[in-house]
């Protein structure tokens, strides 16, 4: 696999579809690993069958890579052959006909309403970092953002008087999202009395570092583990636990599936039942637990 075109297909991503540095970095090293096997098929490019293409699956199944894994590659490899079918450099895609890897349900991990308390509850608002974290916390359990668009989000994607925020999700869409009460006074205090201390330089973003710079993913998911291990929370807890958790409690509150989708910025619904497996197994937890016959 010429290492050019994928050079020249990431660099289509960045500039035409505005793709996130994360998805970036992650369609780099996967195309890096087809071209490497490509390589040592001695296979080029235009001649590639989707009979290679199963021969690379299986390949990736035997080296012990999981069934999601083998996935996000295989989306890769097809996001690389519309390009190249687009630029006219290839004549067929056989990326056509692929089947995606079989895998169970992958039910990910979500803190209960009172984990979710104790959380919110760590960070000391006495001082202008603890308001930062505290206001972070607060606004990521409300609106279900990810890590990489609340560490991305502006001054201007706000609008405290109706109580809405503006970000940009995945291929760049922009989507509205409410805020809520809490988020909202815990932003609003913060943007008074916490981030004035902070910023030392005329920067737009809304969360600061102790530098006055902005924050990073790593920053981040680095203080939601301190706090966790402060309030006793032992769970494998990330960023991405409380938008697992904010969906899952607004399911279990009754709130509709497209709801949900939008507020996540999820393009397929389908991404979005995950929750709704996480919701059912919970019930048949409470039944087993209390029904006398269970």
């Amino acid at each position: 696999m010429n290492e050019d075109l994928i050079d020249a297909f990431l660099e289509y991503l960045v500039s035409e579809r505005s793709a996130p540095e994360n998805t970036i970095a992650a369609y780099a090293n996967d195309l890096r690993s087809f071209s490497a096997w490509t390589t040592e098929q001695e296979l080029d490019y235009g001649h590639i069958t989707a009979a290679h293409l199963r021969d690379f699956t299986s390949q990736s199944k035997r080296s012990g890579l999981k069934p999601a894994s083998i996935n996000r590659r295989l989306t890769a490899i097809r996001q690389l052959y519309r390009f190249l079918l687009q630029e006219e450099l290839v004549d067929s895609d056989p990326t056509r006909d692929l089947v995606r890897a079989k895998s169970g349900v992958f039910l990910p991990e979500v803190l209960s309403i009172e984990e979710v308390d104790r959380l919110l509850g760590a960070p000391d608002c006495s001082t202008p970092l603890g308001l930062r974290d505290k206001a972070m916390l607060e606004l990521l359990y409300a609106t279900g953002l990810r890590v990489s668009e609340l560490v991305g989000l502006k001054l201007q994607n706000l609008n405290l008087h109706v109580g809405y925020l503006m970000t940009r999700g995945k291929g760049g869409k922009e989507r509205l999202v409410p805020l809520g009460e809490s988020a909202l006074a815990r932003v609003q205090e913060y943007l008074g009395c916490g981030r004035p201390q902070l910023v030392h330089k005329a920067v737009d973003v809304l969360f600061c570092s102790n530098r006055g710079t902005a924050m990073t993913r790593q920053n981040f998911w680095y203080i939601i583990k301190r706090y966790a291990v402060a309030c006793g929370i032992f769970k494998s807890i990330s960023p991405h636990t409380l938008r697992h958790s904010f969906a899952t409690h607004l399911l279990s509150g009754g709130a509709d599936l497209r709801s949900v989708q939008m507020m996540l910025g999820h393009a397929d619904i389908s991404t979005t039942q995950i929750y709704t497996h996480i919701t059912s197994q919970r019930l048949k937890d409470i039944h087993t637990r209390f029904h006398p016959r269970s």
